[in-house]
């Protein structure tokens, strides 16, 4: 399906492209051809994966936190000058932490919604201004969470990310006469460094929930990202895409929501 070089002469944006399921996507956009840049609000880890990653393909990096409109708007003037345009664009920034609902404070749940959500829209909307709407011609996938029958544990992630989950729907409407395509990937559980944030209490059995057994890789996500920026998907806008081996239809939505969770939060 993803021929060599699919992705040649691609300039792509991957927020949150440091580690992780970023880092992945980042990987396989290069190993297809494209130019990436990576941004992260951490210089650590985007001096780490730029060290690995141009090993294999042509990559920038860029020190942003998507919660400042300023850093985003820098980021944009940096890409044009470098490169001149902005072919995709890749959501993929965020941040939570477990909690019960009880537990979470007024400046923890701001903070999620400010990253996961405002931030996202900041990222989306600037880079829109500044090159698919002049261009006339752009591609926006975001990844999301699996909030399909809410988020037990994590009530301000599956608020921000259900958010990000409508504006993927309305933008797809508004700017498809720019000739711009809006999709989300939403990822079930899948084994990345995200999961190093959690205490261990929480992820005991976690793969009881899901059909398979087993929890998701980062590449399976990173294909499906891949798959809805390509051409192959040039008729499909405003879906968002469950890549969570059906968890959203089946067995217990975590544990995160149990009596354990309150008492260790």
């Amino acid at each position: 399906m993803f021929q060599a070089q699919l992705f040649k002469d691609k300039i792509i944006l991957v927020t949150g492209g440091g580690s992780g399921i970023g880092y992945t996507i980042a990987k396989q956009y290069l190993e297809l051809g494209a130019t990436v840049y990576i941004a992260s609000r951490n210089k650590e880890k985007i001096d780490k994966a730029i060290a690995e990653l141009s090993k294999i393909g042509n990559v920038k990096g860029a020190i942003a936190d998507i919660r400042e409109p300023e850093h985003i708007e820098k980021l944009a003037q940096q890409i044009k000058e470098e490169s001149g345009r902005l072919d995709i664009l890749v959501n993929n920034a965020g941040g939570q932490f477990p909690s019960a609902a009880e537990n979470i404070s007024y400046n923890g749940f701001k903070a999620v919604i400010n990253n996961n959500l405002i931030g996202t829209f900041y990222v989306t909307q600037i880079m829109a201004k500044t090159f698919f709407i002049p261009q006339q011609d752009g591609n926006i996938v975001s990844i999301v969470a699996n909030m399909f029958r809410g988020f037990p544990g994590m009530v301000h992630t599956g608020a921000a990310r259900a958010g990000v989950d409508n504006m993927t729907k309305t933008l797809a409407i508004e700017w498809t006469r720019y000739n711009i395509r809006v999709n989300a990937v939403a990822p079930g559980i899948i084994q990345s460094s995200g999961m190093d944030t959690y205490p261990p209490f929480i992820l005991q059995g976690i793969t009881d929930s899901i059909p398979n057994r087993r929890m998701g890789t980062t590449e399976e996500v990173g294909w499906s990202v891949l798959f809805l920026s390509s051409p192959m998907a040039s008729y499909i806008n405003g879906e968002t895409l469950y890549v969570d081996a059906g968890n959203r239809l089946w067995g217990d939505q975590w544990k995160m929501w149990s009596p354990s969770l309150t008492d260790k939060s």
